[in-house]
């Protein structure tokens, strides 16, 4: 059973920049550049032919390029960092392609997503990292310039069934070039 989900691939020149944040923090387990995306739609543990309806219901969004902006750091989880991530700025287009992506999934039985859609790229999962070392983390390399890039394009991607982080699989990509 695959482990599928949606998203946006993270350039290259984009990945080496925010991989230059890496280390300093205890208790990060750091991502591999070539794994950064930002989810659109996670679906979750999915048999073949459910796959296969997937894969083919993508191919009828229509929508056009647009740019996404990767701007500074923050931790998520709270009083309980999980996360240090990329924050991306939430255009209209990209939160319309995610809302486009969930109508779809529920449209084929899917329950909705739990989580209220925040675009990111996640950078490292944390375990045992205090909340003073995630704040020290941040203070140091959490600003760093706005970079763009175009998306023309999202992706089906699969994962193992793991704690995360990689190594994703793109199964189709989808032109956005409506």
């Amino acid at each position: 059973m695959p482990r599928l989900f949606t998203g946006l691939e993270i350039p290259a020149e984009i990945g080496q920049t925010l991989s230059n944040l890496r280390g300093g923090l205890p208790g990060a387990r750091w991502i591999d550049p070539e794994n950064y995306h930002v989810t659109l739609r996670f679906i979750g543990d999915i048999d073949g032919v459910s796959a296969n309806e997937i894969a083919s219901m993508l191919v009828r969004i229509n929508r056009k390029p647009f740019d996404v902006a990767l701007q500074g750091l923050q931790s998520f989880g709270g009083k309980k960092p999980r996360a240090v991530v990329a924050s991306v700025v939430p255009s209209r287009p990209l939160i319309e392609l995610q809302a486009e992506l969930e109508r779809l999934m529920q449209r084929l039985g899917l329950n909705p997503e739990g989580r209220k859609f925040t675009p990111h790229v996640t950078l490292a999962r944390l375990r045992d990292a205090s909340n003073q070392d995630v704040a020290d983390y941040l203070s140091v390399r959490g600003y760093f310039p706005t970079r763009v890039f175009t998306a023309s394009r999202f992706v089906l991607f699969s994962s193992r069934a793991s704690t995360g982080g990689g190594p994703y699989v793109v199964e189709d990509s989808y032109a956005l070039a409506g």
